[in-house]
């Protein structure tokens, strides 16, 4: 197709005439012209792009990307404009619109090379969405997807800031604000909070790109919004606490009063199974026996009805020592003792171990379920609607097993309350990497396996999970992509890049290609909780509402001294003691 005649010729599409030649500079002034003559009216000032002529014809269509021929001296001629979203047109990353109907199209640039003559741009665009035309050329009601298709020779027109306002308008859904649209100064990025959570999100960016805060102004949004609502958090740093000790209950090994019985079966093996293979087998059989034997000791079995060795019914660590003596008593010969005394030895160190005192803890068992799953899970609220949960403290070999109870029970729930009122709830995990590896014969698979039940069916229970990680190429790739809403910062690894390329919809693929090059608390979103991709730069989270994860300066810490004796000793203490 002779591109030339699309772009300087006659301008079917729009009904105006150039000259062969056009002269750039009075081309400029005559946009400018349009501008200066709304702002001295008191009226609001029309889209530029209603009057800024096309920069380009389309070449080729294809589904979901297409290419386009633009003309270089009328991009570069509208590199000065005043608006900034019209003097981006053509640029990666910048979008422009197409007529078809009564139609406009929109457009994201992915890629830009020469043409075959000088004066020619071509790029390779994913259609976002349509907007009906209004009068003026204005254009309203835009949804994402397309129904009609623009034909080869279509002009290509830029986009302005009204243009994007009408893509970026929030509705009247429940939404919260994040940010401001990349390139704009003043159009508000926006996230629908039930797609977002009805179908799961993650936070992804390299370490240092402030993921932390980011992830701590969603859910201080959230809660402002939401102040009744339900959302745990596991924090293994530590660093969350100080970000919403105002709005939301901390627990931490200190106060979290975990009970060891609500452990199923299979987190029971993890904690007290010290074997592999056949002999692994053996101790989960006689594990098993115990426990169900431990768990309805001395009880009416009435009131629970069917009573599993997974049932979360309390029992006394001595009742389980005791039946285990029992059951060793009856065997014939010493050798076959050998597991029942292995497990009796790992219950007696657990006992013991000071470390382990927030879940095995003394004598005295009560039936603490129902408070502890209202104080866990903010029911009722009482505006602190975030638990975040400090496993910082919680001893290494345990942190899965923790973190799998807490997931579970978070699970469980939503499944045994679907005859009451629905009380939907959120599960943000940082770290997410630590808990859903690749590797699928990783230590913790009881974590693992609960996570991604959850990511698979927790939208029809009412539960929400929220993934931050660092390293996307490190998660399991069935997780990353059950997340129908993808926030992705910065990440400076190729193989973390090509996993969060692989889990983006079509559409956004232009706008990963800029993810090397993001700033900081700069981030794409895209996916079901956002109309379109888009690219936003966090808002600023006032210093009292910050996690506690601030990079040191060495230049200026290592200018201070005194005071180091009173610190050495201090920290000692709290090192022996386990922050106590």
């Amino acid at each position: 197709m002779p591109v030339a005649s699309g772009l300087n010729g006659k301008r079917e599409g729009d009904g105006r005439h150039m000259n062969e030649q056009p002269n750039l500079q009075q081309f400029v002034d005559h946009l400018s012209s349009y501008s200066d003559e709304g702002a001295q009216g008191g009226t609001a000032v029309p889209g530029p792009s209603n009057v800024v002529a096309g920069i380009g014809t389309v070449l080729e269509i294809a589904g979901s990307g297409s290419r386009v021929a633009m003309d270089a001296a009328q991009l570069n001629a509208l590199v000065e404009h005043k608006d900034p979203s019209i003097s981006m047109s053509g640029q990666v990353g910048s979008q422009v619109k197409m007529k078809v109907g009564n139609s406009w199209l929109i457009a994201n640039v992915r890629t830009l090379r020469a043409g075959d003559d000088d004066k020619s741009v071509v790029a390779n665009v994913d259609f976002l969405g349509e907007g009906q035309n209004a009068s003026g050329g204005r254009m309203v009601n835009f949804r994402r997807g397309v129904t009609r298709y623009p034909i080869p020779g279509s002009t290509v027109f830029p986009v302005s800031t009204e243009d994007m306002r009408a893509i970026f308008a929030a509705d009247d859904s429940p939404h919260i604000e994040i940010g401001t649209v990349y390139p704009t100064d003043d159009i508000r990025g926006a996230l629908y909070v039930d797609p977002m959570l009805g179908k799961h999100f993650a936070v992804l960016g390299s370490t240092g790109t402030g993921k932390s805060t980011s992830v701590s102004l969603i859910l201080h949004r959230i809660s402002e919004l939401s102040p009744e609502g339900h959302i745990v958090m596991i924090d293994p740093h530590g660093e969350y606490s100080a970000a919403f000790k105002d709005c939301g209950e901390l627990f931490n090994v200190d106060n979290l009063n975990l009970p060891y019985w609500l452990m199923n079966f299979e987190e029971h093996c993890e904690v007290f199974l010290t074997t592999d293979g056949a002999e692994r087998q053996r101790d989960a059989d006689i594990l098993g026996k115990c426990l169900l034997a431990a768990r309805t000791k001395g009880k009416n079995l009435e009131q629970y009805g069917k009573v599993t060795v997974d049932s979360p019914i309390p029992y006394l660590l001595t009742d389980f020592s005791q039946i285990l003596t029992a059951e060793m008593g009856k065997l014939d010969r010493a050798g076959d003792t050998t597991p029942y005394q292995r497990l009796k030895n790992k219950l007696d160190e657990l006992r013991a171990d000071p470390r382990y005192t927030f879940m095995f803890s003394g004598m005295l068992v009560s039936d603490s379920m129902a408070p502890f799953v209202a104080k866990l899970f903010r029911m009722p609220a009482h505006g602190k609607p975030i638990s975040i949960v400090d496993v910082s403290g919680v001893p290494s070999e345990v942190t899965s097993v923790v973190v799998s109870v807490l997931a579970r029970m978070v699970f469980d729930y939503a499944i045994w309350s679907r005859t009451e009122a629905q009380r939907p709830l959120l599960l943000v995990c940082e770290e997410a990497h630590r808990y859903v590896p690749k590797d699928e014969h990783a230590t913790g698979q009881a974590v693992r396996k609960i996570l991604e039940r959850i990511a698979k069916e927790g939208r029809k229970y009412g539960v929400s999970l929220g993934l931050i990680t660092q390293r996307p190429s490190d998660l399991a790739e069935g997780v990353l992509s059950q997340c129908g809403t993808i926030i992705a910062m910065r990440l400076n690894n190729d193989r973390d890049q090509a996993c969060v390329r692989a889990a983006m919809p079509e559409g956004a693929r232009g706008f990963l290609d800029a993810i090397p090059a993001l700033r900081n608390r700069e981030c794409i979103v895209c996916g079901e909780g956002v109309a379109i991709p888009i690219r936003v730069r966090f808002d600023d989270l006032e210093p009292e509402k910050r996690p506690a994860s601030s990079d040191p300066s060495f230049a200026a810490l290592w200018r201070e001294t005194g005071g180091e004796e009173g610190i050495i000793n201090r920290t000692i203490k709290r090192w022996r003691g386990h922050g106590r």
